[in-house]
């Protein structure tokens, strides 16, 4: 059974950085993607990022794209989140999910389709 084990949420100042990370402990498998979502209080789950293997391709939310970065590390089955010039609205519970087998790249914006789920990570972001 695999389990998402997140770190590095926090409470920062708009304009600061902050680096999220997730590790997937008994992950075997060399096909997967790996995602963040975030959702506030009464809004829907927002697609942030996701990298996928094998490949390594990525793929990124528009509202997030050019400030936020995904990388993975294949060794420590870990992803991390890089979030610079974070704004007020980017305030959320952040959370890791998984998917197992890789799914096609037109799909990973997709809730639905991920298998696990970390425990959700609070950033909030204000002056």
């Amino acid at each position: 059974q695999v389990t998402l084990v997140e770190s590095g949420g926090g409470f920062v100042q708009p304009g600061a950085s902050l680096r999220l990370s997730c590790v997937a402990s008994e992950l075997s498998s060399d096909s997967y993607v790996m995602a963040w979502f975030r959702q506030t209080p009464g809004k829907e789950r927002e697609f942030v990022a996701a990298v996928g293997w094998p490949g390594g391709s990525e793929a990124y939310g528009d509202s997030v794209k050019g400030r936020f970065t995904i990388s993975r590390d294949r060794v420590k089955r870990a992803v991390h989140l890089q979030m610079n010039t974070l704004k007020p609205e980017d305030t959320a519970v952040y959370s890791c999910a998984l998917r197992i087998p890789r799914i096609i790249f037109g799909r990973w914006r997709d809730a639905t389709v991920y298998n696990y789920w970390g425990q959700g990570s609070q950033v909030t972001v204000s002056s």
